[in-house]
């Protein structure tokens, strides 16, 4: 169950599997602690190379006040909440014509290109946008034939909210260690435009509330952009940037906090912050009691939400906040193509042997991070 070999027993108490255990734990009881998921590592899969594509159009903050001025006046709220309590001063959407499943696959073109991996040596496609037209086909098979992959590439969808693109590397990793693939492509593709234009009407409506403004209020933050990675085995790649492993752990007990459509995303900020971050210090400590020592890494990548939720988490688990890239005041919350593209710009400063951190929670609530030694 835990590699440490600290468990001792395991008893089965309402419902949940808890295990005995040499040490109290932070959360439950003393002496026990709740199972969640277990820590992992890969043995030879490496980062060879990661990418983005910023969409082209910048809509700012002040322009949204604009468009939600009828409703802010009635409603008696003030301009810049958006800057001021999220810290998000801009976003982009993308050019008329241009669809996130089009950026998606330059993304992705531009990974292999930059991985020097052929279309056809790939073997596995995960696309793991939330944005979609339609439920089926999945997203991945336009992705799939735009890109040239061949019939042997398996693909498919792995949604998880923002969490999918960390879920898709961690899946990825395990079939390249297992030996079934070689190489995996791994995309995301997000457009936020339908969704605010359909914000902006609801909340312009003369029936609309305050309630009705905040909970859609993080609705107003999110941003488009794309972002693609190319993963192999680490033996074939010497300098590429070896997948360590991590922690998952779920809190689905929350799964109602954050839930979003093409009509809109509703939000409990509150709860979301406070059950987030929760999740966050529990899969922390359960990654320090396996063996993971991440207090000193060189950087901590973790997914673009708003000034709250960053500095809480900077302030949970004491990380040092220099150290903790910001990029959603420009692009907002891209969703699961927020950390990659944070990644990607980082990459350009990042030196061989800097240890990185990525760190992301997605609604329902999951969270996972992921050590890699640049």
């Amino acid at each position: 169950m835990c590699g440490n070999g600290r468990i001792r027993c395991i008893v089965k108490v309402s419902g949940c599997i808890k295990a005995r255990t040499g040490a109290a734990d932070r959360n439950t009881n003393k002496g026990w602690i709740l199972i969640g998921n277990a820590t992992f590592r890969h043995d030879n899969t490496a980062l060879l190379a990661v990418t983005s594509v910023e969409a082209p159009v910048v809509v700012s903050s002040a322009e949204f006040d604009e468009r939600l001025a009828p409703s802010l006046k009635r409603l008696r709220l003030s301009k810049r909440l958006l800057e001021r309590v999220a810290g998000v001063s801009e976003r982009r959407w993308w050019s008329p014509g241009t669809s996130f499943d089009d950026a998606a696959i330059e993304a992705g073109a531009k990974a292999m290109a930059e991985a020097g991996i052929e279309p056809d040596e790939i073997g596995l496609l995960i696309n793991t946008s939330v944005t979609r037209k339609n439920l089926e086909p999945s997203v991945a098979v336009k992705i799939h034939h735009s890109l040239g992959l061949p019939s042997s590439a398996i693909n498919f969808d792995l949604a998880n909210a923002c969490l999918g693109f960390v879920n898709g590397i961690s899946l990825a990793a395990n079939m390249i260690d297992s030996g079934q693939i070689k190489y995996a492509l791994i995309v995301a593709g997000e457009d936020a435009q339908q969704t605010q234009e359909t914000t902006f009407k609801r909340l312009n409506d003369p029936e609309s509330s305050r309630e009705d403004y905040l909970r859609e209020f993080a609705t107003l933050t999110l941003g488009s952009g794309a972002a693609a990675a190319v993963i192999g085995p680490a033996d074939l790649h010497p300098g590429s940037h070896r997948i360590i492993g991590g922690v998952s752990r779920a809190g689905t007990e929350h799964h109602g906090l954050c839930v979003g459509g093409q009509d809109g995303m509703f939000t409990d900020t509150k709860g979301l912050l406070e059950g987030g971050l929760e999740l966050v210090v529990t899969a922390w400590h359960e990654a320090h009691d396996n063996g993971w020592n991440w207090g000193s890494m060189d950087r901590y990548v973790t997914h673009q939400v708003s000034n709250s939720y960053t500095n809480a988490i900077i302030k949970a688990v004491n990380l040092v906040k220099e150290r903790v890239p910001i990029t959603f005041p420009k692009w907002g919350n891209v969703g699961p193509a927020s950390l990659p593209m944070t990644l990607a710009q980082e990459a350009q400063s990042l030196n061989a042997g800097d240890r990185v951190l990525c760190m992301g929670v997605g609604s329902g609530l999951n969270t996972s991070m992921m050590e890699i030694a640049w």
